[in-house]
């Protein structure tokens, strides 16, 4: 592989960026790192029309939240800036005009109701519209390919609407390879003469996108599997131009987790999961989108599993760090069919993650939480309860469910545990409890469950006559870690606080 490698995320900045956009970024990063490359950051925001303000921004957010920050891009080593697209544009018809010249390339002066006619009377005959060699030169159309130079300049002279085309040639079969896809061969007959450029004075995406590639030196083009149709087209513009082209790379579908099709928002609000990597406010409808940030994912899970849509190591391993990835990735080993999304997979994911975390590290997420519900505690009783917890929780959310019992006195009982494990008797085996508890001198956890223990065995009942509704009084319900870690760590004085509320009330 050469060492000069660049490559290029250029999203639209239409709204938020879907976790389809984020993989592709993020195939674009590990492959650029692979090869001590370079990860550029291109704006395509040449359709206004679609523009939304703080787009952008979220889309810089969204990547260095995932840590696949851009090497080059807005305002950060502009070495081929700029990198939008709309400050862009007079570099566009420059390049537009070459092609006219070199006769790649024609104005097209067709109405959009002339257009729409001839749609319809092509169905009208069970036929499909396609402007191409087909009718481009018969005359029916209004373009420079059957007017004359003059003709031509005066419908611009006179300010006359019109597009510009490229001038797809006849009868070739054009053979075109794909690092994914291996060998595509298409008939250029079938294809139509797309839009280069645009009556409102800005670049179709097809001219903005090669002329771009070229000029920011992008030596391979990892994409979505949407844009494999406009391969063709984008090999013969590299053509036109007597450019070399890059390599190209078209990246499967994320598909739905049930039925088919890609993955989309309706999805996720449907089955409760996000698809956009940090929350999204609409600035226009205030309609706020969830974000795996915001929903308690680390960003390093985020990223494993997002890179296991498509791809696979070859091997069992599942875990990668962001090094092991770089290291692992390799484009023959992406899938040319679609991949199912798993939001099961995506929490498995995350709780595999929780588990590398230091308990020190997971305590600084988790103080916050507790000081939004106005718990002050001993950073070190914290540290205890989450190492106590930690196992069972998926998010550092589930840490206040997990563990509240450690901070605050039940109030309620399960009524289904009650029910079950407080019978007649119940309450007094609890008072003789009491008394047993309040005797023991050393309160450690194996102490505690050493002299309980021997007090149930002397008194021969089965230990789940004292076990379930000593968990009950203590917690509320039959959860939690360890018993006697319990006792252990809220202490005599609560335990025996507990055991005398749950007597009451139960």
């Amino acid at each position: 592989m050469e060492s000069n490698v660049r490559v290029r995320f250029a999203p639209s900045p239409t709204g938020p960026l879907h976790i389809g956009g984020v993989r592709t970024a993020l195939y674009n990063y590990l492959f650029a790192k692979k090869y001590n490359g370079t990860f550029v950051l291109r704006i395509e925001d040449t359709d206004q029309t679609r523009y939304v303000a703080n787009a952008e921004q979220y889309i810089i957010d969204a990547l260095e939240w995932c840590n696949i920050p851009f090497d080059e891009g807005p305002n950060k080593n502009e070495k081929f800036g700029p990198y939008r697209q709309s400050e862009r544009k007079n570099l566009y018809k420059e390049y537009a005009d070459i092609l006219i010249k070199t006769g790649w390339a024609y104005y097209a002066f067709d109405t959009s109701e002339q257009l729409d006619a001839h749609r319809k009377g092509h169905e009208a005959e069970g036929k499909t519209f396609i402007y191409n060699w087909h009718n481009r030169e018969k005359g029916k159309l209004v373009n420079s390919l059957v007017l004359t130079a003059d003709e031509v300049q005066a419908k611009i002279n006179a300010g006359e609407n019109y597009v510009i085309r490229f001038k797809t040639p006849q009868d070739e079969l054009l053979r075109m390879e794909d690092e994914i896809r291996g060998n595509i061969k298409i008939d250029t007959n079938t294809l139509d003469d797309k839009i280069l450029f645009k009556g409102d004075g800005m670049p179709t995406y097809h001219l903005a996108n090669i002329v771009d590639d070229h000029l920011m030196q992008i030596t391979h083009v990892i994409r979505g599997e949407e844009w494999l149709p406009s391969m063709p087209l984008h090999v013969l513009l590299y053509k036109a131009f007597g450019w070399e082209a890059p390599k190209f790379a078209h990246l499967p579908l994320i598909l739905k987790p049930v039925g088919k099709g890609k993955l989309s928002k309706r999805d996720g609000d449907k089955l409760g999961f996000p698809v956009f990597p940090l929350e999204y406010t609409n600035e226009q409808t205030g309609d706020v989108s969830r974000g795996y940030k915001e929903d308690g994912y680390f960003n390093d899970a985020f990223i494993n599993m997002l890179a296991f849509l498509g791809w696979n190591p070859g091997t069992e391993q599942e875990i990668f760090s962001l090094e092991e990835l770089i290291a692992a990735f390799d484009l023959k080993r992406v899938s040319k069919s679609g991949a199912k999304f798993s939001p099961d997979k995506t929490k498995w994911f995350n709780q595999q993650y929780m588990q590398t975390k230091s308990d020190a590290e997971l305590t600084e997420l988790f103080l916050p939480i507790l000081a939004e519900k106005g718990i002050t505690k001993d950073k070190e009783y914290v540290l205890k309860v989450v190492t106590a917890i930690k196992e069972r929780a998926v998010f550092v959310n589930d840490f206040w469910d997990l563990s509240n019992f450690f901070f605050e006195t039940p109030t309620e009982y399960d009524a289904k545990a009650s029910k079950k494990n407080w019978k007649e008797g119940t309450a007094e085996l609890m008072q003789e409890l009491i008394e047993v508890v309040s005797n023991i001198q050393d309160f450690s956890s194996e102490n505690t469950e050493k002299e309980v223990k021997e007090w149930i065995t002397a008194k021969e009942i089965g230990f789940g006559k004292v076990m379930q509704p000593l968990r009950l009084s203590l917690v509320g319900k039959l959860a939690g870690p360890h018993l006697f870690d319990i006792i252990a760590m809220i202490g005599k004085e609560e335990t025996l606080l507990r055991l005398k509320n749950a007597i009451e009330k139960l």
